[in-house]
């Protein structure tokens, strides 16, 4: 994470007025540009967020609260002097472009270090809208620079382009170019947003983006990854987000309950693969709010939390199911029902993160027992899947040996 060196470290330079809705406030997922923006401040440890614009506005008022709200302080300037005016030598400024949209961890750790301006090779950059800079470069519309720089923004019109003077400035005083990897120029990245359309067509790919790194395409997790895609914008941008699937989930966990009860185990045991799928939606939609706000997840979490609920109620369901079976009472159903359980919450520590993954999808978990319980072989099946899981483990690590070795 960066570390300011100045006193009073800046903060960032987004929205100019434009005819129809300023495009720092078009919304990408659960929030907008302008909000994307702050958070990538507030992770550079940015103490002073200073914004160009006209004139107050109610989207303004909500963006200076959030910035108070996590200990920074609002200015809002008309232009170039206005913030020339706030900034000392002695501070920097992080200037990010008007509608710039990037990935915000990715995006702080290119501008920890030495000063930089970050560019592109220019025919990608001026196809996705950047500004020619030189012959072979395009502005990647983010820079950290010395704050002494910032001071000869009175030596032009009030009116000029912060962002584009800025740019100059930093390099006619020798600040460096870095730039961009090739991974953050790879597809809906790293782009600029200049209109409802085009915030429309990047929302789908930036969350099909923060959607890469969420464990292996399991069953289960394909499934929640498409909802995801195909209802998650309509979700974030009706305020809902991720808390509304995680509700849905633990009502189909609770349905899941209500069936077994009586004795419907086929449907019970649907209803809870139902449950971590929806749940696994839910997942998914709250990490990339946190993306958005740059927000952490505790140890503990929401989603820690349910799995384990989860899989107690499975031992529920089968411990209450598992009886009718001949010769079993109910300890011999309750500690099927907790092996099984266990060696569910054990195989990520002892197999390899894709093979576990497959083997404790609880949607095929869940369909399978359901299948099991229908033959009326749910008793032998809870054994045979307990000891699969159990030899698995036993024997992994003497295979990925003589496999590594050969």
């Amino acid at each position: 994470m960066l570390k300011p060196a100045g006193p009073v470290p800046a903060g960032f330079v987004p929205a100019r007025e434009g005819p129809v809705l300023p495009r720092a406030f078009l919304r990408i997922g659960p929030a907008s540009l302008a909000r994307h923006q702050l958070s990538l401040a507030l992770m550079m440890d940015c103490q002073r967020i200073v914004c160009i614009a006209p004139e107050m506005s109610p989207d303004l008022v909500q963006l200076q609260a959030d910035s108070e709200r996590a200990g920074a302080r609002f200015h809002l300037v008309g232009g170039a002097h206005g913030l020339a005016a706030l900034v000392t030598a002695a501070d920097e400024i992080v200037v990010i472009a008007d509608g710039l949209l990037v990935p915000i961890e990715q995006a702080a750790n290119l501008l920890e270090g030495p000063h930089s301006v970050l560019v592109q090779p220019v025919e990608s950059g001026l196809a996705a809208g950047f500004e020619r800079i030189d012959l072979n470069h395009a502005s990647a519309g983010l820079m950290r620079i010395p704050g002494r720089l910032v001071d000869r923004l009175h030596e032009l019109p009030a009116d000029c382009e912060v962002e584009s003077a800025l740019t100059r400035i930093a390099l006619q005083a020798g600040v460096p170019q870095r730039p961009l990897p090739p991974e953050a120029m790879y597809g809906l990245r790293w782009q600029l947003v200049g209109n409802e359309a085009e915030a429309h067509a990047a929302e789908a790919g930036w969350i099909a983006v923060q959607l890469e790194h969420h464990g292996p395409a399991t069953p289960a997790a394909g499934l929640a990854r498409l909802a995801v895609r195909r209802f998650g914008p309509a979700i974030l941008h009706a305020g809902r987000g991720g808390n509304a699937l995680a509700m849905g989930a633990a009502a189909s966990l609770a349905l899941s309950i209500g069936l077994a009860w009586p004795g419907y185990i086929i449907a019970a045991l649907v209803f809870w693969a139902w449950a971590w799928i929806v749940r696994r939606a839910a997942t998914l939609l709250l990490a990339v709010e946190r993306e958005s706000f740059a927000q952490g997840s505790g140890k503990w979490s929401r989603e820690t939390i349910f799995g384990f609920v989860h899989d107690a109620a499975l031992v529920a369901i089968l411990t209450k199911n598992g009886i009718p079976w001949p010769g079993a009472d109910l300890w011999d159903c309750l500690f099927g029902a907790l092996i099984l359980a266990g060696l569910l919450r054990l195989a990520p520590r002892l197999l390899p993160e894709t093979l576990s993954a497959w083997l404790t999808d609880r949607l095929l978990l869940g369909l399978l027992l359901a299948f099991l319980a229908g033959s009326g072989l749910l008793v032998p099946g809870i054994q045979g899947i307990a000891a699969a899981i159990l030899l698995l483990a036993l024997v992994w690590p003497t295979v990925s040996f003589r496999l590594t070795s050969v």
